[in-house]
């Protein structure tokens, strides 16, 4: 069903969501509490009504089923908040397959979506071009994974390497043994590319990782080898 043109309403009932993957983050501007400042200030700047703030504690965004993000997508459902309310897009989610799904499922038609240091606002018109502009972005980032992924599925069978055992980065194995990527780490791929345009050093590289949040499959800041290596696989310079 189409979206109908409306006026953003004096007062929006929001339901907010932070969220931190580890307790490395507890600096750079994403800990709980700096989230949780963020939401309050914007709430109280543009008259919206904060009826809850949800956490998401140590939970990554792989995956859409966290328990907080699930309670408060019921609460959308459930009519006891009409928007949510994010300190920043990566907080609700970094993948985009999973953008692609909250956008379609939620915030095209039926719900508002807010996102603080992202300045979307779904009530206006010009918040709407942003999300079109979104999710025509996730559809192309969507293309551009599944291209890349057979790319480096052929690359590998030209080495005679397995998809099984030591997975690369920026991939996974489904359980039949087909090698998919991984739009978590697709997404690091792209932060790597983009600091060594900005001229910064490897080192500046980890620092960036660890200021967006990324963090290793095992949950653990990357160190300086770990990104080498990375890039040497990526073949990024």
């Amino acid at each position: 069903m189409a979206r109908t043109t409306r006026t953003a309403p004096a007062t929006t009932k929001a339901v907010g969501y932070i969220r931190v993957s580890s307790d490395k983050q507890v600096d750079h501007g994403v800990s709980l509490e700096a989230q949780r400042t963020k939401l309050e200030a914007y709430a109280a700047l543009y008259e919206i009504e904060l009826v809850e703030v949800i956490v998401d504690a140590g939970v990554s965004a792989k995956t859409l089923q966290r328990p907080g993000l699930q309670q408060a997508l019921g609460m959308l459902r459930r009519g006891e908040a009409e928007a949510l309310l994010v300190a920043k897009l990566d907080r609700l989610t970094r993948s985009v397959k999973d953008l692609g799904t909250l956008l379609d499922e939620y915030f095209a038609d039926d719900f508002t979506l807010l996102s603080v240091a992202d300045s979307i606002d779904t009530r206006t018109a010009a918040g709407r071009l942003v999300l079109n502009v979104l999710m025509s972005v996730a559809q192309w980032e969507r293309e551009t994974i599944r291209e890349r992924t057979t790319e480096a599925m052929h690359h590998l069978k030209t080495q005679g390497r397995k998809t099984g055992g030591d997975v690369p980065y920026g991939f996974t194995v489904t359980a039949d043994g087909t090698l998919v990527a991984d739009a978590d780490e697709q997404a690091m791929f792209e932060a790597i590319r983009n600091a060594r345009q900005r001229g910064l050093s490897q080192r500046g590289v980890v620092a960036e990782l660890i200021r967006q949040s990324f963090v290793t499959r095992k949950g653990t800041a990357f160190s300086l080898m770990q990104v080498q290596r990375i890039m040497q696989q990526a073949q990024i310079a």
